[in-house]
């Protein structure tokens, strides 16, 4: 029904905001990334997901969720596309990592990660992995442009600051941070090299 919706922002807090347009109040929930993103500025665009709650085959009401980009939007549909995993979960884990993020650990199927999240067990983390990470891999056009920084080369770097000594979990955030300033195209030596300068 809606792309995106643009104009004033008349409220905001880490959680929701408010879009004047048309002379209408739009109230939209957001997540911390978008949040940070937009915050100190006088309007917004925001890529918008507009849901129903049903109850007894009804819609009784209507929750808007926006997003700073087309990407965060696209991460949030696949996610709540996952048995379990609800519009708040969606937005909690949109909240604690960035969609790239959130990808890279799907892909390399870094269980520990999505667990840190609160509200994502064990289980759901695995549910997250199994549903997700075909897609992903799979469909690099339908819209992630995030993926373009995820590659093979990920994995053998991670195996070998593993092997170095280094704990997984640190040393797969000091590769996602490299992996997204050097893009897509990074060697393992170029990976392995700059994550090292950051551990």
């Amino acid at each position: 029904m809606y792309d995106f919706i643009e104009g004033p922002i008349e409220s905001l807090n880490p959680t929701h905001v408010i879009i004047s347009n048309q002379g209408l109040g739009y109230i939209a929930a957001i997540s911390l990334t978008t949040y940070e993103k937009i915050k100190g500025h006088k309007t917004a665009r925001l890529f918008v997901d507009l849901l129903f709650k049903v109850e007894n085959q009804s819609p009784v009401s209507m929750h808007l969720f926006g997003f700073s980009d087309p990407d965060e939007r696209h991460m949030f549909r696949m996610l709540t596309s996952v048995s379990g995993v609800g519009n708040n979960t969606a937005m909690l884990m949109l909240s604690s990592l960035a969609p790239d993020d959130l990808a890279a650990a799907i892909i390399n199927g870094n269980i520990g990660l999505l667990k840190s999240i609160k509200g994502i067990g064990e289980k759901g983390a695995q549910r997250i992995v199994l549903e997700l990470r075909d897609k992903m891999m799979g469909k690099k056009s339908m819209g992630l442009g995030m993926l373009s920084g995820v590659s093979d080369n990920f994995s053998e770097a991670l195996s070998a600051l593993t092997t170095l000594g280094y704990q997984k979990a640190n040393a797969e955030k000091a590769l996602m941070k490299v992996s997204k300033e050097l893009g897509g195209t990074a060697t393992i030596e170029e990976l392995i090299k700059n994550s090292l300068k950051i551990l």
